[in-house]
């Protein structure tokens, strides 16, 4: 059994982290995003082969993952060649494909039992069957709404107040049967949201929905960036490196260097050859990517440093996110949440 992994998008709202970092692989901690999705998709003995689809910088996801070595499952490429929207994309990497397809978006993440949502799509003899995740602020995305038996009755864009009747949205996992990927049209963009899906309900074919209550975040942002880093050491989303740690413990790689005098507080996350100076502060939900040198005195504060840092002296960085090879000089003052891209330089005595 395949499964496709959408990861062609440019990750625009993340920019500048993903100039040279393509959203798929950013970081979380230690570990690109997509190794958390893979994992997902392990949970199904029969998947034997990932397929991603690709667009944006596919060398740069295709060094990261090689061919699965280490993940526990076959990777395969397909470069879209143009970017060809979510149903497009799906067409031509699934094109050849004769037996049922999970398919994941690449910017979710979720702890939700695929093989449950797999075993309903048979049982009901699917043509589709798409996760739903209900949210608190409906309005801000497009609902899909049920019936008593599970079925999709129709898909609502940003709905008005009065429009609301339901909370599930898209949670941008699928299966799908590709018996019904020749109505997609080749070689062009096209939406399986706003096209695919329709055709389904229009056809009267059966599309079911599989409702999931748990953990479910859309990494897109810098805010749900930093959500989801603090969720996995807050314990509610269970991963490594924290997965088996107790509420509040901070996870520090053993040939991390932790000068006497360091002021440091859980959970926090201090990556290899990271070397934190005497009178130096890591408050909470700080990441440390390695060989990130912290100097004396200076503050990080629910902040995440990709690799490579260096942070000066009594330089305080707060609720920020800074790229790779980021130099933040001599009590400079990052005090506003900010996005510093890949080898940005703050010169001393700067503030943010």
């Amino acid at each position: 059994m395949k499964a496709i992994l959408l990861a062609g998008g440019k990750g625009t709202r993340l920019r500048p982290l993903t100039v040279h970092t393509p959203k798929p692989i950013v970081p979380i901690f230690n570990r690109p995003f997509l190794h958390y999705q893979i994992d997902q998709l392990r949970q199904v003995p029969e998947v034997d082969e990932v397929i991603l689809s690709l667009n944006y910088q596919p060398r740069r996801i295709e060094e990261i993952l090689g061919e699965g070595e280490g993940l526990g499952v076959r990777v395969r490429y397909v470069v879209e060649p143009m970017p060809l929207g979510t149903g497009g994309a799906i067409r031509y990497a699934g094109d050849q494909l004769t037996e049922s397809v999970i398919v994941f978006n690449g910017d979710v993440l979720t702890q939700v039992d695929v093989n449950a949502v797999l075993k309903l799509h048979r049982e009901r003899k699917a043509k589709a069957t798409i996760v739903l995740t209900p949210v608190d602020n409906p309005r801000a995305y497009g609902l899909v709404e049920t019936d008593a038996h599970g079925n999709i009755r129709r898909f609502l864009e940003k709905p008005g107040e009065d429009e609301i009747t339901c909370n599930t949205i898209n949670a941008g996992i699928y299966v799908l049967e590709p018996d019904t990927f020749e109505r997609i049209p080749k070689d062009v963009a096209w939406s399986i949201e706003r096209s695919y899906f329709p055709s389904l309900i229009e056809r009267g074919e059966t599309f079911v929905a599989y409702i999931d209550n748990g953990y479910w975040i859309d990494i897109g942002t810098p805010a749900k960036y930093l959500q989801v880093h603090r969720d996995i050491m807050d314990g509610r989303y269970a991963a490594p490196p924290f997965a088996g740690l107790p509420t509040g413990g901070s996870w520090i790689a053993p040939d991390a260097r932790i000068e006497e005098g360091v002021d440091f507080q859980g959970p926090c996350f201090v990556d290899e050859g990271v070397v934190v100076k005497t009178g130096a502060r890591i408050m909470p939900y700080s990441v440390i990517g390695r060989q990130t040198h912290v100097e004396e005195g200076a503050v990080i504060d629910g902040s995440i440093i990709w690799p490579n840092g260096w942070i000066g002296p009594d330089a305080a960085v707060h609720g920020s996110i800074l790229g790779r090879n980021c130099h933040v000089g001599r009590s400079v003052s990052v005090v506003t949440p900010s996005v510093l891209g890949d080898k940005t330089v703050l010169t001393d005595y700067s503030k943010v």
